[in-house]
């Protein structure tokens, strides 16, 4: 089965599948008709260039984008980010489903397509 997935470094994708961080911060929006399930993908390294992989990814949620808009200093603790800088985005997530247990899958820049076996989707 195939879906979109977006990475986040560690620990920002288990505090989204544990609900503790219900928005994440971007410097960029998805495309304007983007819906449906993301995949959160965390990894452990910063990927900055295009093209920037990490085959140690981890896929540890399914959520849903509710909206993007502003970042806001007051979404610092929804974020929880350690600052507020202008000109970026925040993206308010919902209907989390956390992965238990986690899979391996590609980390990757920007929303990306990932392939998830049907018998692992029927476990979430």
């Amino acid at each position: 089965m195939e879906l979109n997935a977006l990475s986040i470094v560690f620990p920002g994708g288990t505090n989204i599948a544990q609900g503790k961080k219900t928005i994440e911060v971007r410097s960029w929006l998805p495309p304007l008709d983007f819906h449906g399930d993301l995949v959160i993908v965390e990894n452990k390294k910063f990927l900055r260039e295009d093209g920037d992989v990490d085959p140690e990814g981890v896929a540890v949620a399914i959520v849903k984008i509710k909206l993007t808009r502003e970042y806001l200093e007051s979404d610092i603790p929804a974020a929880m980010a350690s600052r507020w800088e202008p000109g970026y985005y925040s993206w308010e997530l919902m209907d989390v489903r956390p992965i238990n247990p986690p899979g391996p899958v590609l980390a990757a820049r920007g929303i990306y397509k990932i392939e998830l076996d049907p018998n692992f989707m029927e476990q979430i």
